[in-house]
């Protein structure tokens, strides 16, 4: 399983590829943690598309980062391209209603972007420049 983290000023994104079944949900929930602070709430952006295979595993993750965002009591977690499985696993299980879902990470970040500073926004986006916010960008690889 591979996981790209990308911190943005308003979220965290999360691109997992490949399996994620036991092995990977241990190496998924720790990079989790691992970025936990890494944005206000925190908000966590999920873009499991390029996943070729998880089982139940997919629920741990999400379940864990939801509960533990119920016990500080904040945060956001949206699923970006979710596949129809996943969407029916999700609904199965009942988070659908707990996430938000997206077409696109790029649109995602900049909603957030957007958004006012109480719901993880910043509070004036066209105070910073484009090129400032590209430079505060950092990505990193797990593999």
């Amino acid at each position: 399983m591979r996981i790209e983290t990308t911190r943005h000023l308003p979220c965290t994104v999360l691109r997992a590829s490949g399996v994620l079944d036991h092995d990977g949900r241990v190496r998924f929930s720790a990079r989790i943690n691992d970025v936990w602070d890494w944005s206000p709430g925190p908000t966590l952006v999920f873009d499991l598309a390029d996943l070729d295979f998880f089982d139940s595993s997919v629920i741990g993750v999400l379940g864990l980062a939801m509960q533990r965002m119920a016990e500080e009591g904040s945060g956001r977690i949206f699923v970006v391209r979710p596949s129809d499985h996943l969407l029916s696993v999700l609904r199965l299980t009942d988070l659908l209603s707990r996430v938000e879902v997206r077409d696109s990470v790029e649109e995602t970040v900049a909603e957030l972007m957007l958004e006012p500073e109480e719901r993880g926004g910043l509070a004036e986006p066209a105070r910073i420049p484009p090129r400032l916010t590209s430079r505060l960008d950092v990505r990193r690889e797990c593999g």
